[in-house]
Order: C-alpha cells, then sequence, then structure tokens
C-alpha cells in the first residue's frame, strides 16, 4: 500500500541553532519553574523533541491553515497524512465514519522505530493548539498512563455500550477519537488490528478497545476526563469561555477549571471553534489586538491597472430603495480600474428602471462589459444571484465576484481594494445601520440556523474589537475570490432553498462546505439603508427619508459647509439680526422646485385662503404648503435639526422646538406675482431659503428690510436667511423681473 506522507515541520533544523534554541528554552524553563533540577529541564525538553504531532488532511482548507497556524506558534513538529488524496472517510458529522484516518495513521507508524517516540494524533480541520509542548507534555506525563484520549460527556457513536464505559470520580466518561496522545510502542500496538474500510467509524473502533478492561490495561489507556490536555466542544459549549490574560488567549473549562492544551471542535461545533479561533492563540488580544490581520496579503500597489484582478460587480435592486442615485455616483468614485470591472444589474423593481438605464447609457461604456436584467424579465431573486456568480465562475478570466446590493452605502471607495488584499476566500467588510448593533454579518447562529448574537458582537459593531473575523453569516456585501465558485462551490443553485432566503441558502452552503467567511471591521467601510418604510409615490421620494436614513438625507441634502459654518465663520449678517448661512445643496433646491411644480397646485394669490385658519390670508403669495404635498413632519425635523442649532447660536437665550405655524415654497414670476408688499411675518422668526440662482434662473427678486433701508439682493442658491417676523423687520419682497424665483419660507414659533 503506497501512503501518501508529508513533513511539514516547524522545528529548527541547523544544528547550532538548533542548540541555541535549546540554551534559551532551558534558561526559560528554568526561570518559569525554578523548583525543577536543571537536569528535569533537560529532560523535559529532551522528551519535547521527542513529541510528533501526526494530523490527517486531505486537501487544503482554511481550518487546516488555522491548525498549521497555531502549531508554528508553538513550535509543534507536524507529520501531515493524505494529502493529495481523495477522502472516502465518509460524511462522519452525520454518521460514523473516519477509518481513512486510522488506516492512514497506521500506515505511517509502521515506519517509525523509537521506541521513546510521542505521538499526539488529532484531527486539523477543527482543532487549535492553545499552548506550547511543554505544558502538553507535563499534563501527559501526571495522567501516569502511556496513552491518554480525550474525552466527551455524549456517548457515540453505539449508544448501547454506555454501560460497559468505566465509571470516572469526576469528569467525562466517554472517549472521544478526535484527540489522543501516547508512546509509539503503545499506539502502534492499539491500532495493529485495524481491518475497516475507510468510512467505517474511528470513534467505535477505538471505544471497543477502552471498554475492554483486559486491552485498556495492557494498552495502559484511560480518558482525559477533566479536559487537561484536550477540550472537545461537543456537548460542552456551556463549560468553555474565554481567558484573556498578558496578551494570550485560552479557552477554560469552567466545569473543571482547567485550561486545555487542544481544542476541538467536533461533531456540530466547527462555529464554536471558528469563534474560538479568532481569538485563540493569539489571533486577538486586548494587548496586542489582531496579530494575524497583515500576514498572507495580496498587495496590489506594484500592479498596472492592466494587472489588476478582473473582478465581476454584481448590483441587486430587489425592492424600492432611497438614493439610488447616490449609489451609482459612489460606485463611479470606487478606486479600481474601471477596464477590469465588468457589472452585472439585477433590477426586479419598475421604480428604478429609469436610474438604472440612466447609469448604464451614460457610464456603461467605462467598464470591461456590463450585463442587466430588468423586471421584464421575471427573473426571481435566487436565481438572479446563481446567474451571477455563474457569470464570473465560466469566465476563466474572472478572478473575484463582488457582491453588492443597493441599499449598501459604500463610503469608502478604496473598498474593493482593501477586500482583495486580504487574500481571503470570502470576506465582507463590516457596515452596519446608523445608530443601531444592525450589521451585515452574524456573529453566532441559533440552533435552528437563524441569527444569534456572539459574546463579542457588540464589541466588533462598536469598533471595541478591531480585526478580521470568522463568521457564520454575511450578507449585502462580500467579495468571493472566484476559484472556490469553480471548485468548493461549483454547484449552480447557492441561493436556491425551500425554506431559507437566498442570503441564508448561500451561507449554509458555504458552511457545509468548510469555507470560511471573514467580516472586517478593519477600516471604516459605510453603511446600510433602511428600506422598510420606503414609499414611492413622490417624484423625488429621497426628502422623506430624513427620519429613516437621517445620515444619508443629510450627506444629499444639507450643503457641504453647514457643520463648518459655526467654527469658520460662514454665517454672515448682512443687515440687523438678519443672518445668512447655507443649508440646502444644489440637489436639494432643485427636488424642493420639481416636487411642488409636479404637484402643481399653486394658490391663486388672493385673500381668501381656506387652507389657513380663519380662511383669510393679509398679504397672500403663490404658494404650495408642505402639508398639500405631506410633507410637513419632516420639514419639523429639518428646521429642528438643521435651524434650531442656528437659531439658538445666533440669538443667545433664545429656545425653540421649531413648531411652525405655516412652511410653503412660493413662486415669484413677472407675469404672476413679482414682488411682495411691505408686511411683518406671523412668526417669532422666519427661514427664507432661495431654492434656485438669481442670474440664472431669473433677474431681479430679493428682500428689503425697510426699517434699517438693508437690502439683500443677490440670495444665494441653498442659503438661508433668518429673521425675526414680528415687530422690527418689516420687510419686503423685491420685483422678479425675469424667469422664475423660488424661496422655502416657515414661519416658526417657540
Amino acid at each position: 500500500m503506497v501512503v501518501s506522507v508529508t513533513f511539514c515541520t516547524f522545528s529548527l533544523d541547523d544544528k547550532s541553532t538548533q542548540e541555541t534554541q535549546i540554551g534559551r528554552t532551558s534558561a526559560w524553563l528554568k526561570s518559569a519553574t525554578p523548583a525543577r533540577s536543571d537536569s528535569s529541564l533537560l529532560l523535559m525538553l529532551y522528551v519535547s523533541e521527542k513529541l510528533l504531532v501526526v494530523t490527517v488532511a486531505t486537501k487544503e482548507t482554511g481550518g487546516f491553515s488555522r491548525f498549521l497556524r497555531s502549531a508554528k506558534y508553538f513550535n509543534y513538529t507536524v507529520k501531515v497524512l493524505g494529502r493529495g488524496e481523495t477522502w472516502t472517510g465518509g460524511d462522519y458529522m452525520s454518521a460514523p465514519g473516519g477509518g481513512q484516518k486510522v488506516r492512514l495513521l497506521k500506515a505511517a507508524l509502521e515506519k517509525m522505530t523509537s521506541e521513546d517516540q510521542i505521538v499526539l494524533f488529532v484531527d486539523s480541520f477543527d482543532v487549535v493548539f492553545a499552548s506550547s509542548p511543554k505544558e502538553l507534555l507535563r499534563k501527559f506525563q501526571q495522567a501516569k498512563h502511556k496513552v491518554v484520549f480525550s474525552s466527551e460527556s455524549l456517548i457515540w457513536p453505539d449508544r448501547h455500550l454506555e454501560d460497559k464505559h468505566p465509571h470516572v470520580r469526576e469528569g467525562n466518561r466517554f472517549l472521544g477519537s478526535g484527540g489522543f496522545i501516547g508512546y509509539l510502542p503503545n499506539v502502534k500496538q492499539m491500532i495493529s488490528n485495524w481491518t475497516g474500510g475507510d468510512d467505517d467509524s474511528d470513534q467505535l473502533f477505538f471505544t471497543k478497545i477502552y471498554i475492554d478492561p483486559a486491552k485498556r490495561k495492557a494498552l495502559n489507556i484511560t480518558l482525559d476526563s477533566k479536559c487537561r490536555l484536550f477540550q472537545n466542544l461537543h456537548g460542552a459549549l456551556d463549560e468553555v469561555v474565554l481567558k484573556f490574560e498578558n496578551g494570550r488567549v485560552r479557552a477554560r473549562n469552567v466545569q473543571y477549571d482547567t485550561l486545555p492544551v487542544i481544542i476541538h471542535g467536533n461533531g456540530p461545533t466547527k462555529l464554536q471553534i471558528n469563534y474560538l479561533g479568532n481569538y485563540i492563540p493569539n489571533t486577538w488580544s486586548f494587548e496586542d489586538g489582531c496579530t494575524v490581520c497583515h500576514q498572507n496579503l495580496r498587495s496590489l500597489s506594484a500592479l498596472k491597472e492592466s494587472e489588476f484582478p478582473l473582478v465581476v460587480i454584481g448590483i441587486f435592486i430587489q425592492q424600492p430603495t432611497p438614493f439610488v442615485s447616490v449609489f451609482f455616483e459612489r460606485l463611479l468614485k470606487l478606486q479600481y480600474p474601471k477596464n477590469r470591472l465588468r457589472l452585472f444589474i439585477y433590477n426586479q423593481e419598475p421604480h428604478h428602471e429609469g436610474q438604472v438605464s440612466s447609469f448604464l447609457q451614460d457610464h456603461g461604456s467605462l467598464y470591461q462589459d456590463f450585463k442587466s436584467v430588468g423586471p421584464e424579465e421575471e427573473m426571481d431573486a435566487p436565481a438572479s444571484r446563481d446567474l451571477a456568480f455563474d457569470l464570473c465562475r465560466k469566465d476563466e478570466d474572472c478572478d473575484y465576484f463582488f457582491n453588492l446590493d443597493i441599499d449598501v452605502v459604500l463610503q469608502n471607495e478604496n473598498t474593493l481594494k482593501i477586500l482583495i488584499e486580504q487574500n481571503l476566500p470570502i470576506i465582507a467588510p463590516m457596515i452596519t445601520r446608523s445608530g443601531r448593533l444592525w450589521s451585515n454579518f452574524w456573529g453566532a447562529l441559533s440552533a435552528d440556523g437563524y441569527y444569534a448574537r456572539s459574546e463579542d458582537y457588540v464589541d466588533i459593531v462598536q469598533g471595541r474589537r478591531v480585526g478580521v473575523w470568522n463568521v457564520p453569516y454575511v450578507s449585502s456585501v462580500y467579495l468571493v475570490e472566484a476559484g472556490v465558485l469553480r471548485s468548493d462551490l461549483k454547484q449552480n443553485q447557492l441561493f436556491t432553498s425551500s425554506s431559507l432566503d437566498p442570503d441564508m441558502a448561500f451561507c449554509h452552503n458555504v458552511r457545509s462546505q468548510g469555507i470560511f467567511m471573514f467580516v472586517s471591521n478593519m477600516d471604516t467601510f459605510g453603511r446600510i439603508l433602511s428600506t422598510e418604510n420606503y414609499r414611492t409615490e413622490h417624484l423625488h421620494n429621497d426628502l422623506w427619508q430624513i427620519f429613516e436614513n437621517q445620515q444619508d438625507w443629510q450627506d444629499r441634502y444639507i450643503h457641504e459647509n453647514y457643520t463648518r459654518m459655526m467654527t469658520d465663520k460662514l454665517v454672515e449678517n448682512p443687515c440687523p439680526d438678519v443672518y445668512w448661512f447655507p443649508i440646502f445643496t444644489d440637489v436639494a433646491c432643485n427636488h424642493m422646485v420639481e416636487e411642488m411644480e409636479h404637484f402643481g397646485k399653486w394658490s391663486g394669490g388672493g385673500n381668501v385662503d381656506t387652507r389657513i385658519q380663519g380662511g383669510y390670508e393679509n398679504v397672500p403669495t403663490i404658494d404650495i404648503h408642505m402639508n398639500q404635498i405631506n410633507f410637513e413632519k419632516e420639514w419639523h425635523k429639518f428646521l429642528l435639526e438643521y435651524i434650531a442649532p442656528v437659531t439658538e447660536k445666533m440669538f443667545p437665550g433664545y429656545y425653540t422646538k421649531a413648531h411652525f405655524e405655516l412652511a410653503f415654497v412660493v413662486r415669484y414670476k413677472p407675469d404672476e406675482q413679482p414682488f411682495l408688499r411691505p408686511h411683518h411675518d406671523a412668526s417669532t422668526f422666519t427661514i427664507n431659503i432661495a431654492l434656485n440662482q438669481v442670474g440664472i434662473d431669473y433677474k431681479g427678486g430679493g428682500c428689503r428690510f425697510l426699517r434699517y433701508d438693508c437690502s439683500i439682493q443677490a440670495p444665494r442658491k441653498g442659503w438661508a436667511l433668518m429673521h425675526p417676523g414680528r415687530l422690527t423687520h418689516y420687510h419686503e419682497g423685491l420685483p422678479t423681473t425675469a424667469g422664475t424665483r423660488y424661496i422655502a419660507v416657515s414661519f416658526v414659533d417657540p
């Protein structure tokens, strides 16, 4: 029989260097345990050199890399069996199996002859070392047996053998085959009678040896009942917690107050070992943060644009969503060569057809290629995502697929580069919903596969723990390496499920293949929009998003200099107690005007006005009130959030809740209503916002305060005039001589 054996050794080979290491280690051991003699320390070091870790790995996985990384950290010597072979050991996650491991181990041990060799046999895909060979061997010697198996609280795979297991004074009774340590002669003798098939149960084989009193005595076998060497997580999740101490992280068994050396996510505890592996042994600590986040990166800095990886970006529009135009503006700003990007846009929402077609018509030629699927094709969401993956999977030039849902606000223009450089199979940039703990990843899963909150979730979302995290679920925005799509994820219906939504189905399929998904909060990437209450009955529906998505509303509609105007003295004082400051963007002004014209029900400008209390307007204008377009709540929110702070700054001691008696948009035209006669406003103070630009949209216009003989004749688009309404500031609207002038007026009281 030919056995594939690969040596993966992390000890030092050079003799002089090795002697130096031994001297240093001896000195360290001596300082750590002063009660021991030099001879016993050297003996322990000698024994450490005789320790060989043996494992089976038929393919490279994220779990295997994690295992090797933890082994390298502690300088274990590892021998890997089965590399390049096909796994024929069955799916022993759900049924007995694993016999292939015993076959490979038996063949490998037959070539070993040193009787004082100590063999540690462990699984690798779901195992992490938490401490050093020194501690492992010390605890093995303290067990005073030739072979020590890991233990479990649950019996597997044959429950009928429960009564035959020896009782223990304290701890677990049942054997776990995922980890054992022993002297070579004893281990060789133990597996010498293996004749089973590759898909037979290794656990049952070892269990039958252990429960046989004669064999147990002859081989000198015991269990690590109190988890001093091995911690199997299945059946023990409530017993295991993380212990942070002096830059190191351990798993502590609180049931037995032990610190296991080897942590094994056996059975259905793969997600739990992934969680622990985010920390153990030195992946992340409070002292050092993430120690592996800058390892094995794929640098793009030295590449020419033509050498950048080719990325297919899949954009998915599945429901009416605010700020779609802004989404496409940000897409254009993505710092990545556009000739190395291909776009796939799926839109099942007719409301957004115009925005998609406009973007592709104006900018589609910038990209290497694009494909769009519209509502008329009646493709469902899972099928669209499967199709998008397939476009990358079948294109040999495609290096990555970048999933980007339309409700993602990707503020970091370098996001795509950052994710590619992390060099991981699937990685998401962490995004959150403003003011909430909602994000695009889950830290844990419930027993039925839905959301559960991990212990570190809040710290990660709020940035108190920063790193790259192995998680069970990502959504909305993530990068997938194309090689994974062509190998482990080559099935065509990753998003299709009769019981799960598309994202959950995808993540379930990824997990079932043993592929790790990561989320990074190393950088600030953006946020995710709320779409639950988005309505589409208006022309510019984004105007109504000040409650649901205030930050995005502010970015879109509040002047870029608004937040600077206090510190940079941008508030001007053109007339006594009249203040002039930037408030609206050009887009906000345009949307307000277009929304009012779209509504179209302008007043006639007469004194009789049934819209107001009393039905009579002393100084009428041609206008539309905010409540006519159901905008009064949003306008009050705007006044409270953005106008009230300026009022309180300019008029010290005056505080307002921004209640308004009237708020309306006025239209001035030479042939309609060109001016407004002198008057007082029925307000404590008035806000007057110019919605278009003098000299471009109209001529003339402005406001004159008669008492002070002071005029503002060149109103700036998006700037607000704020002045007292009653008693002191008698004013008039100056004639508009050409074009059409629009202003937004609010009469505000405390």
